[in-house]
């Protein structure tokens, strides 16, 4: 079987709202919240391959609710568990704020799960019922890979992977 292809435009504002559209057509009806997690981390790193090093989710742990275990992700070996207020991972569980790091070396704490990360973005994931469901880690090996653009375009697909029937 051929595997579909999005073509996807240049502009990057422009990438990520199509990007939107063809996630939550690939993910509606879909009830497994692994399912759309493990293909939104997979359409996003295909999406953006010369930017994307690592990217995938940290799920609040409902035994440990202060605590983030990694969930989906594409690329290398990711942290196990990240509790809130450390690194950016953490930082963004606590203050529910997307959080974009130029350099992740000058961000204070910051966990290094692998040395090739360069510059981050990591953006909440909230349920129906606006609690924190966790957080979707992007890294890129580039230093000041991400912007507002990024923020915004992660933000709208974040906020649909709850919703969408």
């Amino acid at each position: 079987m051929a595997e579909a292809q999005l073509q996807l435009p240049a502009d990057k504002a422009e990438r990520y709202a199509a990007l939107r559209v063809e996630i939550a057509a690939v993910i509606a009806g879909e009830t497994s919240l692994t399912a759309r997690y493990a293909t939104t981390a997979s359409m996003l790193t295909h999406a953006f391959p010369d930017t994307y090093f690592w990217c995938g989710f940290y799920l609040v742990d409902p035994l440990k609710p202060r605590e983030l275990v990694v969930g989906p992700y594409q690329g290398t070996l990711g942290c196990l568990r990240i509790p809130f207020g450390k690194g950016v991972c953490g930082a963004a569980a606590e203050t529910r704020e997307t959080i974009i790091v130029p350099d992740v070396h000058a961000f204070p704490g910051h966990i290094v799960c692998d040395s090739r990360s360069n510059s981050e973005i990591v953006v909440p994931v909230f349920d129906r019922d606006r609690a924190l469901a966790g957080v979707l880690d992007v890294d890129s090996t580039s230093f000041s890979s991400f912007d507002d653009i990024d923020a915004r375009g992660l933000e709208a697909i974040c906020a649909d992977l709850l919703t969408i029937p």
